[in-house]
């Protein structure tokens, strides 16, 4: 038996089957490359769901983890942390917002996004005890734990797990009116991401964030934007809603920002709204650690010093105008921004998932999203002669069909 087959065997026999991977084992990466035990490369398009905006084992970032490792990895929020005050600032300044609350994934920020929407509401804008709602949107995707499955509209992250968390309305996807239509006195937030990428990388209209910004200064509602796979350059901007000129008032921050090393994630905000935390009410044991701290400011600095937001757009832009061209019945709709793009297979192609399985056996990695989507999502600082070479079997294998 291969190692291939044996490793997988003890995942399948051991493990929850909570994931249904490409039969393949990796054991190595490096920059946009990984290879598998067997000692195979592939060039990765996927990026761990835009963890790795950075690629694999970044020196820099590497460093800064071993710096940290050194000194100080964990001491809990007990006390305070060198690397913690640092990161914080840091991050705020980069997002132009004021505070930070930092957790670990990102589901968790999507919940602390929501308990700390909730106690605004009922401190500062007067909503009666309990019944506080917060306004989601159809094909979301913020997590899997029970409060945020609750406001999923898909079957699969929701049968099986009731009874679910009240307190959200859900009304369709690019649509400011149906928004504006939901809102009332007891409305608190709008809870979006600025493109759907679970969900098939689905792009709104131009002027959507702009629109969902008007409305909720309007009603006095809190803006609550997920750029967990958007964010720090995966868009060609430093974050997404950056496109429309707009300022959230909760940013819900994680996967890249851990440098796709380790997990961090974040809630930026203004402190009128971050202040109604206090003490006791919210925390995580490894939230805001160090290890963690010094790697999220790391990754930082190279998004920064490496221009890789604009290095996203351009790039991605190329890679776009040559799928354009793609001639082929399978396909019925290509899109994207920046480095995230999607390519949307007709129903009559059989499914996404065994191109992604041809497409692994060629050399490049990409995975399927909700059954039809191919999406393509390779590091920010992948080298342009991979990025074509990964694009040019994409193209091979489209074109060809089976």
């Amino acid at each position: 038996m291969k190692l291939t087959d044996s490793l997988i065997e003890k995942a399948e026999t051991f493990g929850a089957h909570n994931y249904h991977p490409l039969p393949l084992v990796l054991r190595r990466g490096d920059g946009a490359k990984v290879a598998d035990v067997e000692g195979k490369e592939y060039i990765d398009f996927l990026s761990c769901y835009s963890a790795l905006n950075f690629g694999h084992q970044h020196p820099r970032i590497v460093q800064a983890l071993l710096n940290q490792l050194q000194k100080l990895a964990v001491c809990s929020r007990a006390f305070y942390a060198e690397e913690f005050g640092y990161f914080s600032e840091e991050l705020a300044k980069f997002v132009g917002l004021e505070m930070v609350l930092a957790m670990n994934s990102g589901a968790e920020a999507c919940e602390t996004a929501i308990k700390i929407a909730r106690k605004w509401g009922y401190e500062k804008k007067g909503v009666d005890a309990d019944q506080a709602n917060i306004i989601c949107v159809e094909n979301n995707f913020h997590g899997r734990t029970v409060t945020i499955v609750s406001f999923s509209t898909d079957p699969a992250y929701r049968d099986g797990f009731g009874p679910f968390t009240p307190g959200f309305k859900i009304v369709p996807f690019d649509n400011a009116d149906a928004i504006e239509n939901a809102i009332d006195k007891n409305t608190v937030g709008v809870f979006v991401e600025p493109i759907q990428a679970e969900a098939g990388i689905l792009l709104p209209k131009s002027g959507y964030l702009k629109d969902l910004r008007r409305i909720c200064d309007k009603y006095e509602v809190l803006l609550m934007v997920d750029e967990i796979q958007t964010g720090l350059g995966r868009t060609g901007a430093d974050f997404c809603f950056q496109h429309e000129n707009i300022q959230p008032d909760l940013l819900i921050l994680g996967k890249s920002l851990g440098g796709g090393l380790l997990p961090i994630s974040a809630v930026v905000g203004r402190t009128s709204v971050m202040e109604v935390i206090k003490p006791g009410q919210h925390g995580s044991t490894f939230g805001g650690n160090p290890l963690a701290c010094s790697v999220a400011r790391a990754s930082l600095k190279v998004l920064k010093d490496e221009d890789l937001s604009k290095r996203s757009l351009e790039l991605g832009n190329e890679v776009l105008k040559k799928l354009m061209k793609i001639s082929s019945p399978l396909i019925k709709e290509i899109r994207g921004k920046g480095l995230l793009i999607g390519i949307e297979l007709e129903p009559s192609a059989g499914g996404a998932r065994k191109y992604c399985e041809i497409l692994a056996q060629q050399g490049v990695l990409c995975k399927e999203t909700h059954d039809h989507v191919i999406r393509i999502a390779p590091p920010l600082n992948i080298e342009p002669s991979l990025l074509d070479q990964g694009i040019n079997s994409v193209i091979s294998v489209l074109s060809k069909g089976l």
